[in-house]
Protein backbone atom coordinates (compact mmCIF):
# COMPACT_ATOMS: atom_id res chain seq x y z
CA UNK A 1 0.00 0.00 0.00
CA UNK A 2 1.21 3.25 -0.93
CA UNK A 3 1.91 5.59 1.78
CA UNK A 4 -1.13 7.75 2.90
CA UNK A 5 -3.34 5.81 0.43
CA UNK A 6 -6.66 6.68 0.80
CA UNK A 7 -8.59 3.93 3.40
CA UNK A 8 -11.85 3.09 4.79
CA UNK A 9 -12.91 0.79 7.83
CA UNK A 10 -15.29 -1.22 8.99
CA UNK A 11 -15.72 -2.20 12.29
CA UNK A 12 -17.84 -5.50 13.32
CA UNK A 13 -19.80 -5.47 16.28
CA UNK A 14 -21.22 -8.96 16.46
CA UNK A 15 -23.80 -8.39 19.62
CA UNK A 16 -27.78 -7.59 19.59
CA UNK A 17 -30.65 -7.85 21.92
CA UNK A 18 -32.48 -10.02 19.91
CA UNK A 19 -31.38 -12.14 16.46
CA UNK A 20 -34.77 -10.87 13.82
CA UNK A 21 -36.40 -13.65 12.16
CA UNK A 22 -34.98 -12.70 9.18
CA UNK A 23 -31.51 -12.20 9.87
CA UNK A 24 -28.56 -13.79 8.58
CA UNK A 25 -25.73 -11.47 9.86
CA UNK A 26 -23.20 -13.22 12.23
CA UNK A 27 -24.67 -11.41 15.01
CA UNK A 28 -26.26 -12.61 18.37
CA UNK A 29 -27.16 -11.69 21.75
CA UNK A 30 -24.54 -11.97 24.40
CA UNK A 31 -23.70 -10.81 27.87
CA UNK A 32 -21.94 -8.08 29.25
CA UNK A 33 -18.61 -9.76 29.74
CA UNK A 34 -18.81 -11.57 26.90
CA UNK A 35 -19.08 -8.14 25.01
CA UNK A 36 -16.08 -6.66 27.42
CA UNK A 37 -13.86 -9.20 26.16
CA UNK A 38 -14.91 -8.90 22.75
CA UNK A 39 -14.69 -4.58 22.87
CA UNK A 40 -10.73 -5.61 24.01
CA UNK A 41 -10.09 -8.28 21.89
CA UNK A 42 -11.03 -5.73 18.87
CA UNK A 43 -8.52 -2.93 20.11
CA UNK A 44 -5.79 -5.99 20.21
CA UNK A 45 -6.46 -6.07 16.48
CA UNK A 46 -6.32 -2.21 15.88
CA UNK A 47 -2.78 -1.74 17.57
CA UNK A 48 -2.18 -5.31 15.29
CA UNK A 49 -2.38 -2.85 11.77
CA UNK A 50 0.52 -0.28 13.09
CA UNK A 51 1.99 -0.80 9.18
CA UNK A 52 -0.95 -0.28 7.38
CA UNK A 53 -1.72 2.93 10.09
CA UNK A 54 1.43 4.40 9.14
CA UNK A 55 0.75 4.37 5.44
CA UNK A 56 -3.41 5.29 5.38
CA UNK A 57 -5.36 8.03 5.30
CA UNK A 58 -8.60 7.36 6.59
CA UNK A 59 -11.85 9.05 4.60
CA UNK A 60 -14.53 6.61 6.42
CA UNK A 61 -15.17 4.76 9.41
CA UNK A 62 -18.41 2.49 9.33
CA UNK A 63 -19.21 0.64 12.71
CA UNK A 64 -21.76 -2.10 12.06
CA UNK A 65 -23.60 -5.08 13.16
CA UNK A 66 -24.88 -6.31 14.37
CA UNK A 67 -26.42 -3.28 17.12
CA UNK A 68 -22.92 -1.51 17.62
CA UNK A 69 -25.25 1.23 19.65
CA UNK A 70 -25.54 -2.25 22.06
CA UNK A 71 -21.91 -1.08 23.76
CA UNK A 72 -21.24 1.42 26.36
CA UNK A 73 -20.34 4.50 25.80
CA UNK A 74 -16.66 3.73 27.64
CA UNK A 75 -16.56 0.94 25.28
CA UNK A 76 -17.26 2.65 22.34
CA UNK A 77 -14.60 5.52 23.66
CA UNK A 78 -12.20 3.06 23.90
CA UNK A 79 -12.85 1.65 20.45
CA UNK A 80 -12.38 4.90 18.72
CA UNK A 81 -9.02 5.78 20.96
CA UNK A 82 -7.56 2.98 19.88
CA UNK A 83 -8.36 4.01 16.08
CA UNK A 84 -7.17 7.21 16.35
CA UNK A 85 -3.66 6.03 18.02
CA UNK A 86 -3.08 3.83 15.17
CA UNK A 87 -4.89 5.84 12.05
CA UNK A 88 -4.21 9.08 10.67
CA UNK A 89 -8.35 10.07 10.51
CA UNK A 90 -9.04 12.71 7.76
CA UNK A 91 -11.06 15.78 9.58
CA UNK A 92 -13.53 15.51 7.53
CA UNK A 93 -14.31 12.00 7.85
CA UNK A 94 -17.53 9.80 7.19
CA UNK A 95 -17.77 8.26 10.72
CA UNK A 96 -21.49 6.13 10.56
CA UNK A 97 -23.15 4.29 13.70
CA UNK A 98 -26.01 2.00 13.35
CA UNK A 99 -28.17 1.95 15.75
CA UNK A 100 -30.87 0.09 16.68
CA UNK A 101 -34.23 1.97 18.27
CA UNK A 102 -34.30 1.30 22.14
CA UNK A 103 -30.65 1.06 21.77
CA UNK A 104 -29.97 4.94 22.30
CA UNK A 105 -29.24 7.21 25.00
CA UNK A 106 -28.32 10.78 25.65
CA UNK A 107 -25.48 9.54 27.33
CA UNK A 108 -24.52 7.11 24.41
CA UNK A 109 -25.10 10.26 21.63
CA UNK A 110 -22.74 12.32 23.57
CA UNK A 111 -20.24 9.54 23.65
CA UNK A 112 -21.03 9.17 19.66
CA UNK A 113 -20.44 12.86 19.19
CA UNK A 114 -17.25 13.26 21.26
CA UNK A 115 -15.71 10.54 18.99
CA UNK A 116 -16.70 12.39 15.92
CA UNK A 117 -19.23 10.64 14.78
CA UNK A 118 -21.15 11.96 12.51
CA UNK A 119 -23.88 9.75 10.98
CA UNK A 120 -26.43 7.67 12.50
CA UNK A 121 -28.30 5.03 10.51
CA UNK A 122 -31.52 3.60 12.02
CA UNK A 123 -32.77 0.03 11.44
CA UNK A 124 -36.39 1.03 11.27
CA UNK A 125 -37.69 -1.57 8.89
CA UNK A 126 -41.32 -1.03 9.02
CA UNK A 127 -43.38 1.86 10.07
CA UNK A 128 -46.01 -0.72 10.89
CA UNK A 129 -46.10 -2.42 14.58
CA UNK A 130 -47.76 -5.49 13.37
CA UNK A 131 -44.83 -5.98 10.72
CA UNK A 132 -41.90 -5.57 13.00
CA UNK A 133 -43.52 -7.26 15.48
CA UNK A 134 -43.45 -10.36 12.62
CA UNK A 135 -39.94 -9.31 11.91
CA UNK A 136 -39.07 -10.25 14.77
CA UNK A 137 -37.66 -6.64 15.89
CA UNK A 138 -36.88 -5.00 19.16
CA UNK A 139 -38.59 -1.72 19.07
CA UNK A 140 -42.33 -0.40 18.24
CA UNK A 141 -42.58 2.45 15.30
CA UNK A 142 -42.80 4.94 18.56
CA UNK A 143 -39.70 3.67 20.18
CA UNK A 144 -38.09 4.42 16.91
CA UNK A 145 -39.46 8.06 16.79
CA UNK A 146 -38.17 8.68 20.50
CA UNK A 147 -34.73 7.52 19.52
CA UNK A 148 -34.65 9.31 15.77
CA UNK A 149 -35.84 12.75 17.88
CA UNK A 150 -33.21 12.20 20.35
CA UNK A 151 -30.33 12.12 18.07
CA UNK A 152 -31.76 15.32 16.10
CA UNK A 153 -32.16 16.86 19.81
CA UNK A 154 -28.47 15.27 20.04
CA UNK A 155 -27.03 17.34 16.74
CA UNK A 156 -27.11 14.91 14.63
CA UNK A 157 -27.93 15.80 10.94
CA UNK A 158 -26.87 13.26 8.85
CA UNK A 159 -29.29 10.45 9.50
CA UNK A 160 -30.52 6.61 7.43
CA UNK A 161 -33.69 5.12 7.98
CA UNK A 162 -33.50 1.48 6.60
CA UNK A 163 -36.47 0.04 5.51
CA UNK A 164 -37.72 -3.59 4.63
CA UNK A 165 -40.20 -4.21 1.90
CA UNK A 166 -42.18 -7.71 0.67
CA UNK A 167 -42.66 -8.71 4.17
CA UNK A 168 -45.43 -11.27 4.29
CA UNK A 169 -48.58 -9.74 4.61
CA UNK A 170 -47.51 -6.49 3.50
CA UNK A 171 -49.66 -4.68 0.82
CA UNK A 172 -48.50 -1.91 -1.16
CA UNK A 173 -51.02 0.69 1.16
CA UNK A 174 -49.16 -0.50 4.34
CA UNK A 175 -45.89 0.25 2.37
CA UNK A 176 -46.76 3.63 1.34
CA UNK A 177 -48.26 4.34 5.40
CA UNK A 178 -44.38 3.22 6.19
CA UNK A 179 -42.65 5.68 3.54
CA UNK A 180 -44.89 8.60 3.89
CA UNK A 181 -44.64 8.12 8.15
CA UNK A 182 -40.47 8.49 7.80
CA UNK A 183 -40.72 10.91 4.94
CA UNK A 184 -42.26 13.31 7.35
CA UNK A 185 -39.08 13.22 9.76
CA UNK A 186 -36.86 14.11 6.26
CA UNK A 187 -34.21 12.06 7.04
CA UNK A 188 -30.86 12.73 5.23
CA UNK A 189 -30.71 8.74 3.54
CA UNK A 190 -33.10 6.24 3.03
CA UNK A 191 -32.50 2.56 2.28
CA UNK A 192 -35.59 0.94 0.86
CA UNK A 193 -34.56 -3.13 0.56
CA UNK A 194 -36.53 -5.85 -0.40
CA UNK A 195 -37.08 -8.95 1.62
CA UNK A 196 -34.26 -11.80 0.97
CA UNK A 197 -35.57 -15.13 3.19
CA UNK A 198 -32.49 -16.78 3.83
CA UNK A 199 -31.33 -20.42 4.51
CA UNK A 200 -30.94 -20.51 8.01
CA UNK A 201 -33.18 -18.22 9.46
CA UNK A 202 -36.52 -18.97 10.82
CA UNK A 203 -38.11 -17.27 7.88
CA UNK A 204 -36.47 -19.65 6.13
CA UNK A 205 -38.36 -22.45 8.05
CA UNK A 206 -41.98 -20.11 7.89
CA UNK A 207 -41.21 -18.57 4.80
CA UNK A 208 -39.33 -20.52 2.46
CA UNK A 209 -39.64 -22.46 -1.06
CA UNK A 210 -42.38 -24.83 -0.49
CA UNK A 211 -43.55 -23.56 3.19
CA UNK A 212 -46.99 -23.28 4.16
CA UNK A 213 -46.45 -19.47 4.69
CA UNK A 214 -44.55 -18.87 1.37
CA UNK A 215 -48.03 -18.07 0.07
CA UNK A 216 -47.92 -14.59 2.60
CA UNK A 217 -45.48 -13.32 0.60
CA UNK A 218 -45.95 -10.58 -1.93
CA UNK A 219 -46.61 -11.75 -5.28
CA UNK A 220 -44.21 -10.39 -8.73
CA UNK A 221 -47.11 -7.69 -9.32
CA UNK A 222 -47.01 -6.17 -5.47
CA UNK A 223 -43.24 -6.43 -5.37
CA UNK A 224 -42.93 -4.17 -9.10
CA UNK A 225 -45.50 -1.68 -7.39
CA UNK A 226 -44.01 -1.53 -4.19
CA UNK A 227 -40.67 -0.70 -6.29
CA UNK A 228 -42.36 1.70 -8.36
CA UNK A 229 -43.97 3.26 -5.70
CA UNK A 230 -40.81 3.79 -3.54
CA UNK A 231 -39.19 5.18 -6.30
CA UNK A 232 -41.84 7.93 -6.64
CA UNK A 233 -42.84 8.65 -3.40
CA UNK A 234 -38.84 9.26 -2.89
CA UNK A 235 -37.84 11.09 -5.54
CA UNK A 236 -41.14 13.45 -5.55
CA UNK A 237 -39.79 14.56 -1.70
CA UNK A 238 -36.38 15.14 -2.67
CA UNK A 239 -34.36 12.21 -2.60
CA UNK A 240 -31.96 11.46 -5.36
CA UNK A 241 -31.84 7.44 -6.26
CA UNK A 242 -27.83 7.02 -6.16
CA UNK A 243 -27.78 3.27 -6.58
CA UNK A 244 -30.38 0.73 -6.28
CA UNK A 245 -31.55 0.34 -2.90
CA UNK A 246 -30.69 3.66 -1.67
CA UNK A 247 -32.00 7.64 -1.74
CA UNK A 248 -30.55 10.46 -0.35
CA UNK A 249 -30.72 14.39 -0.43
CA UNK A 250 -28.20 16.10 -2.27
CA UNK A 251 -24.80 15.91 -0.78
CA UNK A 252 -26.22 12.91 1.86
CA UNK A 253 -24.64 9.97 -0.16
CA UNK A 254 -22.87 7.11 1.76
CA UNK A 255 -19.56 7.78 1.33
CA UNK A 256 -18.66 4.52 2.61
CA UNK A 257 -20.93 2.23 1.03
CA UNK A 258 -19.74 4.18 -2.01
CA UNK A 259 -16.49 3.33 -1.53
CA UNK A 260 -17.90 -0.53 -1.46
CA UNK A 261 -19.01 0.07 -5.28
CA UNK A 262 -15.84 1.76 -6.28
CA UNK A 263 -13.48 -0.79 -5.17
CA UNK A 264 -11.91 1.37 -2.74
CA UNK A 265 -9.38 -0.35 -0.23
CA UNK A 266 -11.03 -0.75 2.86
CA UNK A 267 -10.19 -2.82 6.42
CA UNK A 268 -12.49 -4.67 8.38
CA UNK A 269 -11.70 -4.97 11.71
CA UNK A 270 -13.85 -7.39 14.30
CA UNK A 271 -15.19 -10.98 13.77
CA UNK A 272 -15.91 -11.95 10.22
CA UNK A 273 -14.58 -8.57 9.18
CA UNK A 274 -14.02 -8.46 5.41
CA UNK A 275 -11.19 -6.07 3.76
CA UNK A 276 -10.09 -5.57 0.42
CA UNK A 277 -6.41 -4.23 0.60
CA UNK A 278 -3.96 -4.10 -2.59
CA UNK A 279 -6.34 -6.30 -4.65
CA UNK A 280 -6.41 -8.74 -2.16
CA UNK A 281 -9.24 -9.73 -0.43
CA UNK A 282 -9.88 -11.88 3.14
CA UNK A 283 -11.61 -12.07 5.93
CA UNK A 284 -11.52 -12.69 9.45
CA UNK A 285 -12.35 -15.58 11.18
CA UNK A 286 -15.58 -16.30 11.84
CA UNK A 287 -15.28 -18.21 15.31
CA UNK A 288 -15.71 -15.88 18.51
CA UNK A 289 -13.67 -17.51 20.64
CA UNK A 290 -10.70 -17.81 18.35
CA UNK A 291 -11.01 -13.84 17.60
CA UNK A 292 -11.13 -13.26 21.29
CA UNK A 293 -8.18 -15.79 21.79
CA UNK A 294 -6.14 -14.41 18.56
CA UNK A 295 -7.25 -10.68 17.74
CA UNK A 296 -4.19 -9.81 17.72
CA UNK A 297 -2.29 -12.29 15.35
CA UNK A 298 -3.41 -11.37 11.82
CA UNK A 299 -1.95 -13.95 10.23
CA UNK A 300 -4.20 -16.75 12.44
CA UNK A 301 -7.71 -15.13 12.50
CA UNK A 302 -7.51 -13.71 8.49
CA UNK A 303 -8.91 -16.33 6.36
CA UNK A 304 -9.43 -16.83 2.95
CA UNK A 305 -6.83 -14.91 1.74
CA UNK A 306 -7.81 -14.35 -2.19
CA UNK A 307 -4.93 -12.18 -4.33
CA UNK A 308 -7.37 -10.79 -7.32
CA UNK A 309 -6.49 -11.60 -10.92
CA UNK A 310 -6.93 -9.22 -13.52
CA UNK A 311 -10.13 -10.53 -15.03
CA UNK A 312 -11.73 -10.67 -11.07
CA UNK A 313 -10.54 -7.41 -10.84
CA UNK A 314 -12.67 -6.30 -13.56
CA UNK A 315 -15.53 -8.05 -13.34
CA UNK A 316 -16.11 -6.75 -9.81
CA UNK A 317 -15.53 -3.32 -11.88
CA UNK A 318 -18.50 -3.79 -13.73
CA UNK A 319 -20.86 -5.65 -11.01
CA UNK A 320 -20.39 -3.54 -8.29
CA UNK A 321 -20.36 -0.14 -10.49
CA UNK A 322 -23.66 -0.98 -11.95
CA UNK A 323 -25.40 -0.79 -8.61
CA UNK A 324 -24.98 2.77 -8.99
CA UNK A 325 -27.34 4.89 -11.19
CA UNK A 326 -24.85 6.70 -12.98
CA UNK A 327 -23.51 3.41 -13.67
CA UNK A 328 -19.71 2.70 -14.39
CA UNK A 329 -17.47 4.87 -16.57
CA UNK A 330 -15.52 3.75 -19.64
CA UNK A 331 -12.37 6.18 -19.39
CA UNK A 332 -11.87 4.98 -15.99
CA UNK A 333 -12.21 1.17 -17.42
CA UNK A 334 -9.58 1.83 -19.74
CA UNK A 335 -7.08 3.77 -17.24
CA UNK A 336 -7.53 1.07 -14.34
CA UNK A 337 -7.21 -1.79 -16.80
CA UNK A 338 -5.15 -1.21 -19.88
CA UNK A 339 -8.30 -1.90 -22.46
CA UNK A 340 -11.43 -0.41 -23.63
CA UNK A 341 -14.60 -2.41 -21.83
CA UNK A 342 -15.39 -3.34 -25.74
CA UNK A 343 -12.43 -4.96 -26.05
CA UNK A 344 -13.35 -7.14 -23.05
CA UNK A 345 -17.40 -7.58 -23.21
CA UNK A 346 -17.68 -6.15 -26.48
CA UNK A 347 -20.58 -9.38 -26.90
CA UNK A 348 -22.49 -8.87 -23.43
CA UNK A 349 -22.41 -4.66 -23.76
CA UNK A 350 -23.78 -5.31 -27.42
CA UNK A 351 -26.38 -7.12 -26.21
CA UNK A 352 -27.98 -6.07 -23.27
CA UNK A 353 -27.48 -2.42 -25.02
CA UNK A 354 -29.61 -3.49 -28.16
CA UNK A 355 -31.94 -5.48 -25.41
CA UNK A 356 -32.79 -1.61 -23.86
CA UNK A 357 -31.16 -3.33 -20.58
CA UNK A 358 -27.80 -0.72 -20.36
CA UNK A 359 -27.35 2.68 -21.64
CA UNK A 360 -24.80 4.91 -22.70
CA UNK A 361 -25.27 8.17 -21.24
CA UNK A 362 -21.89 10.69 -21.01
CA UNK A 363 -19.14 8.38 -21.04
CA UNK A 364 -20.88 5.77 -18.55
CA UNK A 365 -22.39 2.66 -19.03
CA UNK A 366 -25.62 2.11 -16.83
CA UNK A 367 -28.48 0.06 -16.21
CA UNK A 368 -31.81 1.23 -17.63
CA UNK A 369 -35.09 0.99 -15.77
CA UNK A 370 -36.03 -2.55 -16.98
CA UNK A 371 -32.11 -3.34 -16.53
CA UNK A 372 -32.73 -2.64 -12.67
CA UNK A 373 -35.44 -5.34 -12.63
CA UNK A 374 -33.27 -7.99 -13.56
CA UNK A 375 -30.16 -6.30 -12.63
CA UNK A 376 -28.92 -10.30 -11.03
CA UNK A 377 -29.22 -11.52 -14.92
CA UNK A 378 -26.99 -8.55 -16.01
CA UNK A 379 -24.28 -8.84 -13.27
CA UNK A 380 -24.02 -12.54 -13.77
CA UNK A 381 -23.52 -12.46 -17.24
CA UNK A 382 -20.18 -10.30 -16.88
CA UNK A 383 -19.04 -13.34 -14.76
Amino acid sequence: MKRNRELEIYIHIPFCVKKCAYCDFLSGPANSDRMESYVEALIREIYAHQEIGKESLVTTIFFGGGTPSILEPRQFERISVALRDVFKIKSTAEITIEANPGTVTSEKLVAYRNCGVNRISFGLQSAENEELELLGRIHTFEEFLESFRLAKDGGVININVDLISAIPKQTVKSWERTLTKVLELEPAHISAYSLIVEDGTPFAKQYGSGCPGEKDLPDEEVEREIYRRTKELLEGAGYRRYEISNYAKEGKECQHNLGYWERKQYLGLGLGAASLIDNTRYHNTVNLNDYIEHAEQLEIIQEDVQVLSKIEQMEEFIFLGLRKMEGISELEFEKQFGNTIETIYGNQLTRFLQEGLLERVNGNIRLTERGIDVSNYVFAEFL
